[in-house]
């Protein structure tokens, strides 16, 4: 167990020293922009007296690296700033946002991640079947169109043709829990359409792998029917990919609503930093993508921590 705590505390002290590097080059990226920012902002027409202010406000006029410690330190203690184009303190701009934005990953999660499991199951169960050769294209055909296109599809035949939901998925707090499911089927479709394939290739393939495994080989001459070998001997054996496609896929939900909020018109964080960045307002980029960095790195170093936990070569001594 001692190397398993060691392989845990690494783990977390790496996700740690990444998310500082990532906050770095976040802020990095912004100050250091070609030109003069503040100026870009304001226009050609502002004042120099407008400009200076804005500069002092972004913390332009200050080395980078006391900019940086500053920035830091004000996020540790929930002081996030504000954003440039609106005035408003930007835990009040991300506050129902995220929650948006964690409703619609959960909602589809919920959804996607099991189905990916259960056609990766039967997938490998049921190989070389109709079912199997069937789930096999419609995965790879998914998998290869942009996320863009699939939204825009579903938007053509679920709401121009069909006219079951609505092409926009604008929501307010006063709308009740099935207006905003029904409000959310297109999104969580075009997210989750792409979760299910990735999922369940690699569930399928992670079973078939282990299925050459000497004890499974064994367990199979005893007379196991094949369902009691996959499901008993060999899905256990194959959890490490499992749980590492799963973790990137939850990460990509919450990371990879960009495109899907925006296409969509979605109240979420993904809309919300792509307003900014056309507004270039640059606080709100900042902290919106240390956000989905946070996020991203948390959720891959949990599966990691899991695998390790799973894995009973890891967890025993030699």
């Amino acid at each position: 167990m001692q190397s398993v705590r060691m392989l845990i505390f690494t783990r977390l002290l790496l996700a740690v020293v990444t998310l500082i590097l990532v906050s770095a080059i976040v802020f990095g990226a912004v100050r250091f922009l070609p030109g003069d920012i503040a100026q870009q902002l304001l226009g050609q027409s502002a004042t120099p007296e407008n400009v200076a202010a804005l500069r002092h406000q972004l913390g332009l006029d200050t080395p980078g690296y006391v900019s940086y410690y500053q920035w830091l330190g004000g996020i540790f203690s929930g002081d996030l700033g504000k954003s440039i184009a609106t005035g408003r303190t930007i835990s009040d701009l991300i506050g129902s946002r995220l929650g948006n934005t964690f409703f619609l990953a959960g909602f589809t999660a919920i959804i996607a991640i099991p189905l990916g499991y259960l056609l990766g199951f039967l997938g490998a169960l049921l190989r070389g079947s109709a079912f199997d050769r069937a789930t096999n294209v419609a995965g790879l055909a998914v998998i290869s169109l942009p996320e863009y296109f699939v939204a825009y599809a579903l938007v053509v035949v679920f709401a121009v043709k069909l006219g079951w939901f609505p092409a926009l998925s604008r929501v307010s707090p006063s709308m009740d829990l099935l207006q905003r499911l029904d409000r959310l089927v297109l999104p969580a479709m075009s997210l989750g359409l792409v979760i299910v394939a990735y999922v369940m290739r690699v569930v399928k393939s992670s079973i078939l792998n282990v299925l050459g495994e000497d004890y499974v080989q064994m367990a199979q001459m005893k007379g196991n029917s094949r369902f009691r070998v996959i499901l008993v001997h060999a899905l256990p054996n194959a959890l490490a990919p499992i749980i590492n496609v799963t973790a990137i896929n939850l990460a990509y939900l919450v990371v990879g609503v960009v495109i899907v909020e925006t296409v969509f018109v979605y109240p979420g964080l993904g809309q919300l930093l792509v307003d900014s960045v056309v507004k270039r307002d640059m606080p709100v980029v900042q902290v919106v993508c240390l956000i989905f960095a946070s996020i991203y790195i948390l959720v891959n170093a949990t599966a990691d921590i899991l695998i390790v936990l799973t894995n009973p070569r890891l967890r025993h001594d030699k």
